[in-house]
C-alpha cells in the first residue's frame, strides 16, 4: 500500500491574510507542483488548506468562532446577520478551495473535495464527522479546509481549525507517515520572536516542553495560530506520525518534507 501524507497549507501563506479574499496564485501554483511531485513519486497526499483572508477577516468581525451571539455587531456592507456571514464565509471558502483545486487540475492531478460543512459537525480536536472519506483512490488527492460547521450545543455554529483536521486526519485515516505544515515567512518554530530571529533561532526539534515564540494576529486569526499547530503536531507525533513545520515559500521544502528527506525546518516530536 502506498503511503500518505497530510499537508497543511496554512492560510497565510496562499492568501494575502490583510486583504479580503485575495489568493497568492503563484504560491499555490509552486505548492501545487510539490504535491504533484509527491504523488509522482509513490505518495499520496490528503491537502488541508487554511483559510486566510477568505475566512479570518470576515468570521473576525462577526465573531462566528463564538458561535450565536447577542445581535448588535455592524454590517460590513455584504452582511447583515451572523446567519448571513457564516453563508458567506463557506461561499469564500469554496472560491479559495477552488483555486487551490485549479492548480492542481493544471497540472492533471485528480482530487476529492470535502468541505467540512458538509460532513463534519463540532469544532476542536474531537470534531464528529466520517473521515473514511478521505481514504482516496491512489493518486487522487483529497482536499478540505477549514470552515464554519454546525454544533451540537447552544452556538448552533463555530469555527472548526484546519489544524484540528490534520490532526484527526493524520492519526485515524489508514497509511499516513509524515504530517508537513508549510507555513508561511518564517522556516518553522523560533526562539524569538520572527522579526528578531536569526538563523541561529530555529528550532530544529520541538517538543511541548520548549519555549518558542510566534506572531498571533488576534486581530485577525480566529483560531490557534502557530500554537496550536504545534500542539496538535505534538498530539501526532504521539501516535507515531513524522511532523514537520516547514517555510511554504520553498516549494522544495515541502517536498522534501513529505518525502521524509532531510529538510530545514522545525521536526515535532512528543
Amino acid at each position: 500500500m502506498r503511503e500518505r501524507v497530510v499537508i497543511k497549507w496554512g492560510g497565510g501563506l496562499i492568501t494575502d491574510k490583510t486583504t479580503i479574499c485575495t489568493p497568492q496564485l503563484t504560491t499555490i501554483d509552486q505548492l501545487a507542483m510539490a504535491v504533484k511531485k509527491c504523488v509522482d513519486d509513490g505518495v499520496d497526499v490528503i491537502l488541508v488548506h487554511g483559510a486566510g483572508s477568505y475566512g479570518h477577516l470576515r468570521a473576525r468581525h462577526w465573531r462566528l468562532n463564538e458561535g450565536r451571539v447577542a445581535e448588535g455587531i455592524s454590517p460590513d456592507g455584504q452582511c447583515t446577520t451572523q446567519q448571513e456571514a457564516v453563508m458567506c464565509v463557506r461561499k469564500d471558502m469554496l472560491e479559495l478551495n477552488s483555486h487551490v483545486c485549479s492548480a492542481l487540475s493544471a497540472l492533471d492531478i485528480p482530487t476529492s473535495v470535502h468541505p467540512p460543512h458538509q460532513w463534519a459537525k463540532g469544532t476542536g480536536a474531537n470534531f464528529s464527522g466520517n473521515l473514511d472519506r478521505f481514504a482516496v483512490s491512489p493518486g487522487c488527492v483529497a482536499v478540505t479546509f477549514g470552515d464554519v460547521v454546525d454544533t451540537d450545543d447552544e452556538r448552533l455554529f463555530g469555527i472548526l481549525s484546519g489544524d484540528d483536521l490534520v490532526y484527526r486526519l493524520a492519526t485515524e485515516v489508514p497509511s499516513v507517515k509524515r504530517l508537513v505544515f508549510a507555513i508561511g515567512g518564517v522556516d518553522g518554530l523560533l526562539r524569538v520572536p520572527p522579526e528578531q530571529a536569526t538563523s541561529d533561532d530555529l528550532i530544529e526539534e520541538w517538543s511541548p516542553s520548549i519555549a518558542f515564540e510566534g506572531t498571533h494576529h488576534s486581530e485577525i486569526d480566529v483560531t490557534g495560530g502557530i500554537g496550536l499547530k504545534a500542539a496538535r503536531g505534538a498530539q501526532a507525533a504521539a501516535h507515531g506520525v513524522e511532523v514537520h513545520m516547514v517555510n511554504g515559500g520553498y516549494a522544495d521544502r515541502v517536498y522534501n518534507a513529505c518525502m521524509g528527506l532531510p529538510v530545514l525546518g522545525t521536526r515535532v516530536v512528543r
